[in-house]
Parts: C-alpha cells; sequence; structure tokens
C-alpha cells in the first residue's frame, strides 16, 4: 500500500484522505448521486411504514372476521344480526352481509319474491351486490400494494443508476488527475457502489413484504368468496321455503 501512495504523491501530489464511513460516502458523492440515495432512503421508510400499516390492519381484519363469523353461525337470528350490523359494519364480512341483506329486505318488504321468476332475479341481484362489495373491500385491504411492488422492482434499477453516474464520475476524476493509484480509484468506486446497496436494501423488503401480504390477502379473498356462497345458499333456501 506504502507504494502505491507514494506513487500516486510522486504522480498528482498528496492522496486526500476520504471518510468511508456510512455518512462519509453520502456527503462526498455526486450530487445525482446523493439524490438517488435520497429517494431511496424515503422510499425505504415508506415501505416500512406500509409493512407496519398492513399487517396491523390484516391482523384487526382476521381478528374481526373470525368475531363475524362465530356470530353468523351462532345460530341467532340473522335479522337481529343485521340490525347490529347494518349502520357502522366494522369489517369486511359484515359489509358483504349488510349488503346481502339490504337486498334481501328490500326486496321481501315490497312483495318481490312472489314468483319464480322473482325470487330467481332476487338471488341473482344479491350475489352481484355481495360480489361488488367484496371486491370494494378487497380494493381498500389492498392499498399502497403497488408501492410495494413498485419499490421492490425499480429500487435496484435506481441504485444502478446511481452506481453508473458514480462510476462515470469517478473514471472523468480519474483521467483529470492522470492518476489510476488505488487510493484514487477505490473512494469514488466505493460512493457509487453504495448507491446500489441503498437500493438493494429498499427492494429487498419491499418484494417480501408484497408476496406475503399479496397471499395473505389472497387467502383472505378466498374466504370472503366462500362466506358468498355459503350466505347465498342460505338465502336461497329462505326464497325456496317463502315459494
Amino acid at each position: 500500500m506504502y507504494p502505491t501512495l507514494l506513487q500516486a504523491a510522486a504522480m498528482g501530489g498528496a492522496v486526500p484522505a476520504h471518510d468511508i464511513t456510512i455518512l462519509g460516502l453520502f456527503l462526498q458523492a455526486d450530487l445525482v448521486v446523493k439524490l438517488v440515495m435520497l429517494g431511496l432512503v424515503a422510499a425505504s421508510v415508506w415501505t416500512w411504514a406500509i409493512v407496519y400499516d398492513k399487517a396491523t390492519k390484516l391482523r384487526r381484519l382476521k381478528a374481526a372476521a373470525a368475531d363475524f363469523e362465530e356470530q353468523f353461525w351462532s345460530g341467532g337470528s340473522l335479522d337481529q344480526l343485521y340490525d347490529q350490523v347494518q349502520a357502522n359494519p366494522s369489517d369486511p364480512f359484515a359489509a358483504v352481509f349488510a349488503a346481502g341483506m339490504r337486498e334481501w329486505r328490500h326486496a321481501t318488504e315490497r312483495g318481490l319474491t312472489s314468483t319464480g321468476a322473482m325470487r330467481a332475479n332476487l338471488s341473482q341481484r344479491i350475489e352481484r351486490v355481495m360480489s361488488v362489495t367484496v371486491n370494494r373491500e378487497l380494493a381498500t385491504a389492498e392499498k399502497y400494494m403497488t408501492v410495494l411492488a413498485s419499490v421492490g422492482s425499480a429500487g435496484p434499477f435506481i441504485g444502478l443508476f446511481g452506481t453508473v453516474w458514480g462510476i462515470m464520475g469517478a473514471f472523468t476524476n480519474i483521467a483529470a488527475q492522470q492518476n489510476t493509484s488505488l487510493a484514487v480509484v477505490a473512494p469514488g468506486i466505493a460512493e457509487a457502489l453504495f448507491a446500489t446497496a441503498i437500493g438493494l436494501v429498499a427492494a429487498i423488503p419491499a418484494v417480501l413484504a408484497y408476496n406475503y401480504f399479496s397471499a395473505e390477502l389472497g387467502r383472505f379473498g378466498d374466504r370472503l368468496d366462500s362466506f358468498v356462497t355459503e350466505f347465498s345458499a342460505i338465502l336461497q333456501r329462505h326464497l325456496e321455503e317463502r315459494g
């Protein structure tokens, strides 16, 4: 190492000391690289905020769904349950149930179940209303998932852009100083590669979180669809009994 430094001093003067800490690499980087790093750090913070929010809400959704299903299958009156939840459905299951019961009551109170055709149309309307409610509730639960997907897919490339830009600047400085010693080359390369490292730090958790929450929300959606099918069958049986 000492001969290299002596050669560098002889060729281009004394080699300045470089701070290779995280803060030092950031402060010594080019302006464009700094902006890339700051953007990736902000994306990483946003990613962790979304992860915390999704984990908390998903846990609440599962607990509320379990409570509602326990009430629904307890053998109590569906009308009484509807009176309890219609004003303020607190979870997707309650919202789907309220949508179906609202359509059911609207039809039965107006005598729209007197013929077989009417009953068939009512059954189809109830299923459509509940399906629309399922889609709306899942869309709400999936909010910000596109952010996780975007950070996970674009983060490494944004970091790579910062690295390429930093390496270009490092080689420009090398050419200007006419010095190719490791002491001159290494700091600029390290600053540039730091951008890629930050990109990976932002992208890896985002990809893992996206895959996990996608699977969990998919299972929750299947659970909602099963509830729609079961509830539709119950209402269909009541319609047949009325007929």
